[in-house]
């Protein structure tokens, strides 16, 4: 799998081997990095990116690179399992998605490792174990016993476990049974005979050593048993209070401290790297209550030996506006990073960076090893994705998939049109051999976009403001939230990373590209076709009457083309040269999902001859518009493959009205020969300012 991981060896083969001491394959350990002076003042690593950007996908390599060869847990804060209980669930009055999250990581992270032992955590175990004392029924002997087999996995490793219901559980609910004598008894009582049954009963000296550890909970006075009561009560009485906050902060730091035990002394453990806890989604409340108590203590000089590899949505978050930054290239040979003043300074932000045009081929090449697909589609899906690593692995496996449905010598297409990106998008993608696959598209957005806001950002994807966007919503939405659904929907995309634009509502082209492909073909197939995008482009084409380039646009849009090379042709002599090019590139930049894609033909002046243009028209100029308005529309999209051929073409258009402008010469004949360069360098088709042709395809 991590040969798909293009442009992520910084991470992988840099920064994570310097820190975990361990390559990512092998078993020779590698120095470890001293920050400060201090081999365990680590920082906290946090990969940041919007969505699509492989977050997840390099955890998991990170995961599978080091499992068996040192403790390592992945868990995702987004996932179901740590969402709130209901108020009248069995679990809920000791439960918390932090001590979910504990309880798991401790589980992943015990399992004995090539060259060493397993590992106990008796601290998280206690601690856990106290608080779910609180929801214990005395009188029900059966839940008792299941709550505590699960906790006490943390601390009863191998054999030892099979004795666990015979020796602790045993005794601790004959204790129970004698305190049910009529009333029922309190929860401090329940609260306290389970904690001196956990010291006298369950932990053998070493463990109770660790127990003492509780000794240090504020109030406990240095003993372990006042203060693991005092931490179960306040979590239990204080629920979304300090007192909780305290309570789980203590919790982190109990899987820490064993941690840190168990790699002490001359145990096996030295002999492997440090232990790798990966946590996906931290933009979630439970990443905060994970990784601020990591922050915390080590700017307070409690450090550690764990390595926190995190993954957060987004470029920012206000909790992290003190760690140091940096992209991922950065950290390839070393760590920029040296602790400050703030809490926040104990982390290390690294921007994930998207792939390069060279990485697309070659995991295009990989799919489609007989190169059968046309020449120019991997610089092509570079384009459409910008590079986002979720787009062009799906986009380069359909191809692949495709070439390997054509047969192992038929070319995939006589031209071409035959497997454009367009054409990708509504193929089908299989990612596991045993499933038919969907649309690539459907695919996509289904990882990209929330599925309860799809179809409304769809529609909204067709406006270019916020403004416009309520108009839509008014029209198109009214069974959705209408108006008030837009600025949630606006202040969504910024959270979730993905670029504004001027000129759009959806401001990142890829995103934009799927969502109007969706709203044109809602099962992501090319023969599903939706009324409903007629119904939106005509509203958007009557909202912008008033405004020519918007309404043209959505004209254009509707398949529409007369009146768009009327105005400009009629506007062009009187109009500035830069503001006319700027109105062609906005008029032309309108999706095409039309059944039959003629822009080629009428481009190259082959349906010249069909033309009548009005009567006192010049013939020559107005078609010269004409196929100028069709270059740019089919070269500027992100759908269809370049071409060379139209590439001269919208050159030499360009350089021919460039003497018929009467004050343009100089900016016209500049835009002959940028456009053109701008095409065969593939860069970014959105409307950049140039000096002087003011807009580059």
């Amino acid at each position: 799998m991590e040969r798909e991981l293009y442009a992520r060896g910084g991470l992988l083969h840099g920064l994570a081997p310097r820190l975990i001491g361990l390559p990512p394959h092998g078993f020779q350990q590698t120095p470890v990095e001293a920050f400060g002076g201090h081999r365990e003042d680590l920082p906290v690593t946090v990969l940041t990116g919007g969505r699509g950007m492989g977050k997840t996908v390099v955890l998991k390599q990170l995961r599978t690179n080091y499992r068996g060869r040192t403790p390592v847990a992945l868990i995702d804060c987004e996932h179901p399992d740590f969402a709130a209980l209901p108020s009248g669930h069995r679990r809920a009055p000791f439960w918390s998605p932090v001590t979910e999250a504990l309880s798991v990581l401790g589980e992943q992270l015990g399992p004995a490792v090539r060259g060493a032992g397993a590992i106990e955590f008796p601290r998280l175990a206690a601690g856990l174990m106290a608080i779910a004392s609180t929801g214990w029924d005395p009188n029900n002997s059966q839940q008792v016993h299941d709550e505590a087999l699960r906790l006490g996995m943390l601390v009863e490793s191998g054999a030892r476990l099979k004795g666990l219901g015979k020796g602790w559980l045993v005794k601790i609910t004959a204790k129970f049974a004698a305190l049910w004598t009529g009333a029922p008894p309190g929860l401090d009582v329940i609260v306290e005979t389970t904690v001196e049954s956990l010291l006298e009963d369950l932990f053998d000296r070493g463990q109770r050593a660790a127990a003492n550890w509780y000794g240090e909970y504020p109030g406990a006075g240095g003993q372990a048993k006042r203060g693991l009561n005092l931490l179960a009560l306040q979590f239990h009485r204080q629920r979304d209070s300090d007192a909780r906050a305290l309570a789980e902060r203590h919790l982190v730091g109990a899987l820490r401290a064993d941690l840190r035990a168990a790699y002490q002394g001359m145990g096996r453990l030295r002999r492997v790297g440090r232990p790798l806890v990966l946590l996906d989604n931290v933009q979630a409340p439970l990443g905060r209550r994970l990784l601020e108590p990591v922050l915390r203590d080590r700017a307070a000089g409690r450090l550690d030996q764990v390595v926190f590899i995190a993954t957060l949505r987004g470029d920012d978050h206000p909790a992290l506006h003190s760690a140091e930054r940096c992209l991922l290239p950065e950290v390839t040979h070393s760590t920029p990073w040296t602790r400050g003043t703030e809490v926040a300074s104990g982390a290390l932000t690294v921007e994930l960076t998207e792939l390069g045009p060279e990485h697309v081929s070659q995991l295009l090449d990989r799919e489609d090893p007989g190169m059968r697909t046309p020449p120019l589609l991997a610089r092509s899906i570079h384009r459409l994705t910008g590079g986002r690593p979720l787009g062009v692995a799906l986009l380069t496996k359909a191809a692949g998939q495709a070439a390997q449905l054509a047969g192992p010598t038929v070319p995939v297409g006589d031209g071409p049109e035959d497997l454009t990106p367009g054409a990708l998008l509504s193929r089908p993608v299989a990612l596991r051999e045993d499933e038919p696959g969907r649309p690539t598209a459907t695919e996509l957005l289904q990882q990209l976009v929330h599925p309860a806001r799809l179809d409304r950002l769809a529609v909204l994807a067709a406006a270019h403001s916020t403004a416009d966007a309520e108009v839509l919503a008014a029209a198109r939405l009214d069974h959705d939230g209408g108006r008030a659904g837009v600025l949630p929907m606006r202040d969504l995309l910024a959270d979730e990373c993905w670029p504004a634009a001027p000129d759009h509502f959806v401001g990142d082209p890829f995103l934009r590209t799927l969502l109007l492909h969706r709203l044109r073909h809602p099962t992501g197939e090319a023969s599903s076709a939706s009324g409903l995008w007629r119904e939106v482009q005509e509203t958007m084409r009557d909202h912008c009457a008033g405004l020519a380039p918007r309404r043209l646009h959505h004209e254009l849009a509707l398949g529409d083309t007369e009146n768009a090379v009327a105005h400009l042709r009629d506007t062009f002599r009187d109009a500035d040269a830069a503001a006319w090019l700027d109105e062609l590139r906005f008029i032309a930049s309108a999706p095409h999902f039309a059944e039959r894609d003629i822009r080629r033909a009428v481009a190259l002046g082959r349906t010249d001859s069909e033309q009548r243009p009005p009567a006192g028209v010049d013939r020559v100029f107005h078609l010269r518009i004409r196929r100028l308005l069709y270059c740019v529309w089919q070269l500027t999209d992100l759908l269809a493959l370049p071409d060379e051929g139209l590439t001269e073409k919208m050159g030499d258009e360009l350089a021919q009205l460039s003497a018929l402008h009467p004050t343009g010469n100089e900016v016209l004949w500049h835009a002959s020969r940028t456009w053109p360069s701008a095409v065969r360098e593939w860069r970014s088709p959105d409307r950049t300012a140039s000096d002087p042709g003011g807009v580059t395809p």
